[in-house]
């Protein structure tokens, strides 16, 4: 059995009826940075979340570091970083935000020991943040919350770091800031599987592109074929509400 962080077989989603995703195939290889491509609406934060476990699959197979992902539970070994959009909170610090990371690696109800407090303090650093530790998060500026969600998602240590639109709604020196830091992580062993609406100063970083096209993949390889040919898109489909599982992550 394969030990490869992310595989996907012939994988079928539909959401309220809707077909969102048909047929899909691909695989993230250890160590390696696979860039998920397409056009609003194509399906990438459905797959994203289809294979993390949040939305049910009608056909197909999901595995995770080998295991089925019905049965995977080492949820500490991915690190997830959601649409900053999708995060709502007030009167949270960075500190007890990124805090919340360690929940998929200790006991509920048991308090965060010296180690796992030093390390929270660690990847606040690591993203630059030390100074905003105590800060709350609704007042921080989006790429500061952007990197306070990659510290979350860093936390556990993680051997595969998920990222939907990290770019959505920062600034270009932002943008390259963050991709400096997954570039850092992809040095240091870690895969990552990027949901992107363009690559810009990510490009540098993809070993691979995957590319979805009304639900189906429409190339699967480097990203300077997919370049050659365009970058094709096609018109929104149904926008279709999610409502996420919570998982400890998340």
């Amino acid at each position: 059995m394969s030990m490869r962080p992310v595989v996907v077989d012939d994988l079928s989603v539909s959401l309220g009826g809707v077909p969102i995703l048909r047929d899909v195939s691909f695989s993230v290889d250890e160590g390696e940075i696979v860039a998920l491509l397409g056009g609003n609406g194509s399906g990438k934060t459905t797959l994203v979340r289809a294979v993390l476990g949040l939305v049910p699959h009608l056909r197909g197979d999901i595995s995770l570091f080998g295991t089925p992902l019905a049965q995977f539970r080492e949820w500490s070994r991915i690190g997830y970083v959601p649409q900053r959009a999708s995060v709502s909170m007030h009167s949270t610090t960075v500190r007890e935000l990124v805090s919340s990371g360690t929940l998929s690696s200790r006991r509920l109800f048991t308090r965060l020991g010296r180690s796992g407090r030093a390390r929270v303090s660690e990847v606040i650093d690591r993203v630059g943040l030390g100074a905003k530790a105590d800060d709350a998060f609704v007042h921080l500026s989006g790429g500061q919350q952007q990197r306070v969600l990659i510290a979350r998602a860093l936390v556990s240590s993680p051997s595969l770091l998920v990222m939907d639109e990290p770019f959505a709604g920062v600034d270009l020196s932002t943008q390259q800031r963050l991709a400096d830091l997954v570039g850092s992580l992809h040095a240091d062993g870690m895969a990552a599987l990027v949901v992107l609406h363009e690559t810009e100063v990510f490009a540098p970083l993809i070993d691979r592109a995957v590319v979805l096209r009304e639900g189906r993949v429409a190339h699967d390889g480097d990203l300077e074929a997919h370049a050659a040919h365009g970058h094709e898109t096609e018109p929104p489909a149904r926008s279709v509400q999610l409502i996420e599982e919570v998982r400890p992550w998340t």
